[in-house]
């Protein structure tokens, strides 16, 4: 098989690299790519929002599957592009991937779908969006409406700040086009799942439950930003709360994407609310693999995924996954300055040997002519430690993190704190 992974950060590398392990002759290559998916396949010097020059790629390369890893490519519409010209296309189309690509639009088919999540209001209009967050309760969340790399949802504390978010968005265009749009919701209590569900609109196959970690620093302090770090499987995602969110959230969601003609095929992210009561409440659909989650749980596979995501292309049910026994922990190791003003060109050194089950997953990187690896992006690297229990996974991730060096390392020693006082 000869296979196109789009993308060029840690989750095209997570996908190339069990890709590769489950098929070791398979002939892969990923777009852009970086110097760890260069270990494994053949990087071209695409771009992942490039759909002429992708399409010509799949031509000239006889592609038999093409894997679409971001968002903003499936927003854009690149698998109805290749689905056109006969391509087998994992991945959503520009319709469905509206899921994600607009928070309002999501918002109104869940509605519509009756699938639970907080009550929200859209706004275009400055003065309006101010008026309603002055009589909302604290605390309030305010959410760009379009794709803002994981950074558009800001938790307030108070109204004052919710309207300082929204004056950002609205008044200063603090993320462009994506904030033309906000979304303003009540706060939900409660701990959060990642839940990723690989679909062909009707049959579903859920990859082990996660828990990302948004906030920079440790105890869940500052800032949002792309992910921190992820772990599962996750002990609160016990199998009568999965088929609930499976009945609840995922099984309306997809019926009623298919009854307003977005019948969607890939990977469905459910974003999950557990409350104290273990209700379950959508925060977020996305509509891709998560990042840093994909890192996380496709070591978790044992084997079957890439027929489960070649039957999926083709329109059929997924097959099922044998997966690993044992857990998985993340540990992202970001940039001097992330998530706002990340520095790039820091020289990167990576011990030649690590804690047994550990892999180290590309995410902003480069690599000069001479071999020196730097960092390149606000997310460097994802280390991902796969163990018999959480306890040696957390561990063994976290020595990896300490021992990998560049100036002005970021990142958080707690991953997966709320499971390790469980075990307590």
């Amino acid at each position: 098989m000869r296979i196109l992974v789009v993308g060029g950060g840690g989750r095209e590398h997570a996908i190339t690299w069990a890709l590769r392990r489950e098929h070791p002759d398979a002939t892969l290559y990923v777009a852009p790519g970086n110097p760890g998916t260069a270990t494994l396949a053949t990087n071209l010097p695409i771009g992942a929002t490039d759909l002429d020059r992708l399409a010509d790629a799949a031509d000239a390369y006889g592609i038999d599957l093409v894997v679409i890893g971001p968002e903003a490519p499936l927003a854009e519409g690149l698998a109805d592009r290749l689905r056109a010209e006969g391509r087998l296309v994992f991945g959503p189309s520009r319709a469905a991937a509206q899921v994600e690509a607009s928070k309002a639009f999501s918002k109104a088919v869940m509605e519509r779908a009756g699938v639970p999540t907080a009550a929200s209001r859209t706004f275009t209009d400055l003065a309006a969006a101010l008026a309603y967050v002055a009589a909302h309760a604290e605390p309030l969340v305010v959410k760009a409406s379009g794709l803002a790399a994981g950074k558009g949802a800001v938790v307030c504390a108070t109204r004052a700040e919710a309207s300082a978010t929204v004056e950002a968005m609205l008044g200063d265009g603090k993320f462009g086009e994506a904030g033309k749009v906000v979304v303003i919701e009540e706060f939900m209590q409660g701990e959060e799942l990642s839940l990723l569900a690989i679909t062909n609109g009707e049959g579903i196959v859920c990859l082990p439950a996660a828990q990302d970690h948004k906030r920079l620093g440790e105890g869940d302090t500052g800032p949002n930003t792309g992910g921190m770090g992820a772990y599962a499987p996750v002990a609160i995602a016990t199998p009568a709360l999965l088929a609930r969110a499976r009945q609840d959230v995922l099984v309306p969601m997809l019926r009623q994407l298919a009854a307003e003609g977005a019948p969607y095929n890939g990977v469905l992210y459910a974003g999950l609310m557990i409350g104290p009561d273990g209700s379950i409440k959508v925060v977020e659909f996305n509509c891709r693999l998560g990042d840093p989650e994909t890192q996380v749980v496709l070591p978790l596979v044992k084997r079957g995924l890439t027929e489960c995501l070649y039957a999926v292309a083709k329109g059929q049910a997924p097959t099922p996954l044998e997966l690993e026994a044992g857990a998985a922990v993340t540990t992202v190791l970001a940039a001097e300055g992330y998530p706002d003003t990340p520095k790039k060109g820091a020289p990167i050194t990576i011990p030649a040997t690590l804690p047994e089950g550990v892999t180290v997953f590309h995410a902003g990187t480069t690599q000069d002519a001479d071999g020196t690896l730097r960092a390149s992006g606000g997310r460097v690297l994802t280390i991902t430690a796969v163990a018999p229990t959480f306890a040696e996974a957390q561990a063994r991730s976290r020595a990896a993190a300490e021992a990998i060096q560049f100036p002005g390392k970021v990142w958080r020693r707690d991953i997966g704190w709320r499971e390790a006082a469980r075990l307590d």
